[in-house]
Formats: C-alpha cells, structure tokens, sequence
C-alpha cells in the first residue's frame, strides 16, 4: 500500500522521510513523481493543490498535518473519503501556551512596559488587576478551545466559553449559538478565538462582532487573540476598531493572505502583536506517529479516530 504526501509551503522530502521511518513496509511517493494511483491508499496533506487526490480509486482516508482541515474542504474534486485532523497533546499544550502567553502580557500590561523601556521612561503610576477581575472569552470549545480556557482558569483569570453548538463544561460558564453570542461578547475583556473556519464563521471577527466586546473592564478596553484561521477575521475591520479606540489591541496568529505581505499595516501598528502563524507548532514526529496509529488502528479493524464531519466543516 501507498501513501500520497502532498504538502505546499513544507519541505515534503522530510515528511516522506518521517512516513517511511514510521512505516517501513509502505511505499511513499509525492505528486509528480512516477506511482501507480491505484496503490494509494492513503494521503498526507497540507495546503495541497486542488485535484490532488482526485483519480485514487483505492484512497482509504486523508489525513491532515494540522488541526484545522479548511485547506482541504475548499477542494472541489476531494474524494468522499474520511479526513482525519490531528489532535495532538503537544499541539494543544502549545496553544494553550500561546494563549495563556498574550493573555498575560495583556494583564501585566507588558507592551507598556516595552515602551517605557525604548523611552528610558520609570512610570509604575498604574494599578495591576488582578486576574479575577480580568473576563476573558474563548471562541470556540473544541479540544484547543478547551485546555485553553482550563488554563486561563489555573491562571485565575475570569473565563466563559462560546460554541455554536450547547456544551456543558465543569466550572466554566458556556455560551451558544446566535442567542448567547451578544451576551458572551458583553462580558468579555479579551477575546480568545480559536474556532475552526467554516462557511458559518468565516468573516465573524468584524466590526460589528468586536463592537459588542466590554469597554467597562480593568485592562483598558477590548482585546483581541485570534490564534484559529486568518479567514475568521475582517483584517479592514480590526484596524478601523484598533484606530478608532473600540479595540485596545489585536494580537493575530493568522491572517487572510499568508505570511503576511509586507505592504499590510497590521505590521507596523503600534497595537497590533504579529506572529507567524507558529501558536500551535507541534512536533512533525509526533503528528506521523499519530498518523501511523491511525493507520494501524485502521487495518486492525478499528474504526479512525478524529474523523472531519464534513457537514460542519471540523
């Protein structure tokens, strides 16, 4: 049996390689190069072309090398075969550290800080809050969504959590659906998004959205992470809230044209927090462990863990 590794932006030959340390025994090819189609029985993707895996009549299951599965969704030959995510504890503690991170240097007014120091200023006029008195929202409850808030909370921050769907969570008050939006934004002083991007959530993060964030909190207005896809978000908006005194801040992992092109003014406002799209860099070796499990698990009679419902788009 084959595997396909069909990977953009990546150097593919170290993923054949750690495919073939995993899987000796399984022949492991990538895209034009010579194989016969009809050996593959599986796909490794990232950000592959369109068409990549259509005319692979034995193809089993897709899987993805990151959390989010939006890059293969919007394929419109993809086969109607299982897409398998990664859910991984080291990607998700790393998230969680970014997270926790950025919602630190928010409390701790760190970016103040940073300019005092480039000034040679000595200003310790203003008060710390505490973290009890600092609510902080996190967009979405899947598995990241989750350590996330369960972390903040071991932090002693004010957390609450919303999804588009009902989830009963212990000790941590939850959101849902179109009602319990509004409700969960007035009561939020940060703004953690970490949702995955379907039709129903790409565009969320707009004007409108952070116009309905608390102004009455103890750090200084509204403040956006948003750590989940970069077609979440209104990049316009953000600024047009950032310059107009709605948003105090904007840290973004993930942007609507990646990396990042240079012309962006995201890139030189002074209240903005740019990182390369590297919240939640996990361990390739970890992922294709994963990936092998799965595909022993598989050909052991079990059924795939993780698998997309393609219906909702995670």
């Amino acid at each position: 049996m084959t595997i396909l590794v069909a990977i953009k932006g990546w150097d593919a030959e170290q993923w054949v390689a750690r495919l073939r340390s995993k899987l000796p025994e399984r022949s492991v090819v990538v895209p034009g190069e010579p194989f016969d189609r009809r050996a593959v029985h599986y796909a490794v993707a990232w950000k592959a072309p369109a068409g990549a895996f259509a005319g692979l009549p034995n193809l089993e299951a897709i899987f993805s090398l990151g959390a989010g599965v939006d890059h293969l969704l919007g394929d419109p030959k993809l086969p109607d075969v299982p897409i398998l995510r990664v859910v991984d504890p080291d990607l998700t503690n790393r998230m969680s550290e970014y997270v926790v991170l950025h919602c630190l240097k928010i409390l701790r007014q760190q970016m103040r800080y940073v300019r005092q120091q480039q000034e040679r200023v000595w200003d310790d006029d203003d008060a710390q809050p505490a973290a009890r008195h600092v609510r902080v929202g996190v967009l979405g409850l899947g598995v990241l969504g989750r350590d996330a808030a369960r972390k903040l909370q071991v932090m002693g921050f004010d957390v609450a959590g919303w999804s588009r769907s009902p989830k009963r969570l212990p000790d941590l008050a939850t959101f849902s659906g179109d009602d319990g939006l509004a409700p969960f934004l007035a009561r939020t002083d940060i703004l953690v998004c970490l949702l995955p991007l379907t039709d129903d959530t790409r565009g969320l993060i707009d004007r409108k959205l952070l116009g309905g964030l608390a102004r009455d909190g103890r750090v200084g207005g509204a403040h956006l992470i948003n750590a989940g896809r970069g077609g979440l978000q209104v990049e316009s908006d953000i600024l047009a809230c950032l310059d107009e005194g709605a948003l105090a801040s904007a840290t973004l992992d993930v942007f609507e044209t990646e990396p990042l092109p240079s012309a962006s003014p995201l890139w030189a406002h002074p209240r903005v927090t740019v990182t390369p799209h590297n919240a939640a860099m996990s361990e390739p070796e970890a992922i294709i462990s994963l990936v092998a499990q799965q595909i022993r698990r598989h050909e052991g009679g079990q059924p795939f863990e993780h698998a997309v419902d393609r219906t909702v788009g995670y």
